[in-house]
């Protein structure tokens, strides 16, 4: 703290906060999905993270669940996680710092209140198609686009939002996932069931990718991709697709 008027925290400064306690079923859900991606191959090393936010009385933003340093998503138990407030990234339970990574999930997580898991990846078939001179994922299938909703947003191999988290609040209203060159991707989902699927269809529209391409070049055919206009209906339609029990409940 600075002693100013309004208190300001470091990054990963211990802050232990009496009214922040671990959710049993909250941290459950963060180490079996972390389980889950590690599962399908999606891991490498103890790289990449994903964050759970929860709400509380205390802290406008919620609280964010997430793994710490040195603690691969494949390797996190129960006893591993810590609790970060928001805006500061400070530790409020838990004693362990947490990955550089986690500076661009919490601002994700501010900038974006509808969004409560983000998963971020350093996945190898999407790094390598990347390097390989595609820019762009294209869409093969309905699936991507009805789960995504959102084009997905393409930074340059220069620009490291882990590093530098300012250039989020220029993209993120517009986008469920950031595919970042030669690093890997982030995608956000409303709860961590959804930032999972959402992470596996993404993952397999890139396989699809890799697969069309390697088809047509034996073949000597043009691939045929799903349209701008159908990807903006599905976006639109996502909803009532993918959860229309969501749909009836609201209605």
């Amino acid at each position: 703290m600075d002693g100013s008027p309004t208190p300001t925290y470091r990054v990963n400064e211990l802050t232990p906060d009496p009214a922040v306690s671990f959710d049993p079923k909250v941290v459950k859900d963060y180490v079996t999905y972390a389980h889950r991606i590690a599962n399908r191959g999606l891991v490498n090393s103890s790289v990449g993270g994903m964050v759970i936010r929860v709400p509380h009385p205390n802290h406008l933003d919620g609280v964010c669940y997430a793994k710490p340093q040195g603690i691969s998503l494949e390797e996190v138990e129960d006893g591993d996680l810590v609790i970060t407030d928001i805006p500061y990234g400070r530790i409020l339970a838990g004693e362990r710092a947490t990955t550089v990574g986690h500076q661009m999930n919490r601002e994700i997580l501010r900038l974006r209140p509808d969004i409560n898991s983000v998963i971020h990846l350093h996945h190898d078939e999407m790094i390598a198609f990347m390097a390989a001179g595609y820019d762009k994922i294209r869409s093969f299938s309905l699936t991507y686009g009805y789960l995504m909703q959102k084009p997905a947003h393409y930074l340059p191999a220069s620009v490291n939002v882990e590093d530098d988290v300012g250039p989020i609040k220029t993209f993120i209203q517009d986008t469920n996932c950031i595919i970042m060159k030669r690093h890997g991707f982030t995608v956000l989902g409303r709860s961590v069931s959804e930032a999972y699927h959402r992470t596996c269809v993404l993952v397999s529209e890139i396989k699809r990718n890799i697969i069309v391409e390697m088809l047509c070049a034996a073949n000597g055919k043009t691939a045929e991709d799903v349209t701008e206009e159908e990807m903006a209906y599905m976006a639109t339609h996502g909803d009532q697709v993918m959860y229309p029990q969501l749909i009836r409940k609201k209605g």
